[in-house]
């Protein structure tokens, strides 16, 4: 299955289960997703929910570009994404690996980070003609203004050392750590109220001012629909370099 799920001590785990493709999102995964949090808001069992990818090189590479350029269906991503998004219990993503793009997104939809030492995060969807439109133009709203520009217009990814120190992931820990120290940070949300820790979640996030949603929906129709968003995914799957157009 694309994507695996474990219930255990009060905690989901879902686990992104497609490493021969870097656990890359597609119609499975998104599909995977949205059920997984369909269980999470009906059974009063779970009261934190853990996202981590399978392997030991990459949490998530993002949007599945081979299929993209082929065709793919976004809208069973765009759903698996938005039901993290809305999840009304705590999400912690335990990144196993780079978080790029989709991947980097997947991760801020998260309301905590812990993540292993060789771990990168960027939004690299720039260099493929694209824009991180799953969430990553509100980056400036975690991290400070000139900080997200650079990692938004270059597409170049930063250190988990960074990341922590801007306060966008909360702990960095071994390779062999990583889930003995999730599971030790969901154990500490667990001990507590669940209605209380549910509505500390929801008032905290209200403070938080969304990104203009018809600005998103323009450039999101204007630029994945466009020859270089194409162009790029091709280029990726072809292994060459894209050869832009500016349409």
């Amino acid at each position: 299955m694309a994507v695996d799920t474990q219930i255990s001590d009060n905690i989901m785990w879902i686990t992104l289960n497609r490493p021969e493709a870097g656990n890359a999102l597609n119609g499975d995964v998104g599909e995977g997703l949205s059920s997984a949090f369909a269980e999470v808001a009906t059974n009063d069992d779970i009261r934190v929910v853990v996202v981590t990818g399978a392997g030991e090189k990459i949490f998530c590479a993002g949007m599945d570009l081979k299929a993209f350029a082929a065709g793919m269906d976004m809208a069973p991503v765009a759903r698996g994404l938005d039901a993290l998004r809305t999840c009304e219990k705590p999400v912690i993503a335990a990144v196993n690996g780079a978080a790029l793009a989709g991947g980097f997104e997947v991760m801020m939809s998260c309301d905590l980070v812990v993540a292993v030492s060789h771990a990168k995060f960027g939004i690299p969807e720039v260099k493929r003609g694209l824009f991180a439109a799953g969430g990553g133009t509100r980056l400036p709203t975690r991290i400070p203004l000139t900080v997200a520009l650079e990692m938004g217009m270059t597409g170049d990814p930063i250190s988990p050392e960074r990341a922590l120190h801007l306060g966008l992931i909360n702990q960095v820990v071994p390779a062999d750590e990583l889930l003995s120290a999730t599971a030790a940070l969901a154990a500490r949300i667990t001990a507590n109220g669940p209605l209380a820790v549910r509505a500390t979640k929801k008032l905290m996030y209200m403070e938080i001012p969304e990104a203009n949603s018809k600005a998103l929906g323009e450039a999101t129709a204007n630029v994945f629909a466009s020859e270089d968003a194409r162009e790029g995914a091709t280029a990726f799957a072809q292994k060459r370099t894209p050869e832009w157009k500016g349409r």
